[in-house]
């Protein structure tokens, strides 16, 4: 029951741009807690000092930590932009939602118009009955 649906250049585009932005973020992501992992080992001699180093390490680390909560932030975007392209390119979707609630009304019309119906033929069958007896009875 699924369909391809051919979508047009433009949205085709647009949907290639978000795969890209998603696999980047994810990426970045990766990448820089990949290096946080790695600075956060402690080598043995260096050239440097050792407080010269632990300062550059917790610089690193503040830098890459920054990116990973930038990257958190585009995927964020991203989701929200993809939540509007769905929002707003579905039409399918919408059409079918719509057509499901017209069906809805129109069974809920024709219950209404038969128990109307029924009705108006209870009250015309009383109505008879009451003519009949007033038309009968000794005060008219």
């Amino acid at each position: 029951m699924t369909t391809q649906r051919v979508l047009p250049q433009s949205k085709e585009t647009l949907l290639q741009n978000y795969n890209k932005r998603l696999k980047d973020d994810i990426k970045s992501i990766l990448d820089n807690l990949t290096e946080i992992v790695k600075t956060a080992k402690i080598e043995d001699e260096t050239q440097v000092s050792r407080a010269t180093q632990a300062e550059q390490d917790h610089y690193e680390m503040h830098v890459r930590a920054a990116n990973i909560v930038r990257a958190g932030e585009s995927l964020m975007k991203l989701v929200s932009d993809l939540k509007q392209f769905l929002i707003l390119n579905d039409f399918p979707s919408v059409n079918e939602a719509i057509n499901l609630q017209n069906q809805q009304l129109r069974s809920l019309q024709e219950e209404c118009d038969k128990k109307l119906t029924s009705l108006r033929d209870e009250i015309a069958v009383d109505l008879y009955e009451l003519e009949e007896e007033y038309y009968s009875s000794r005060y008219k």
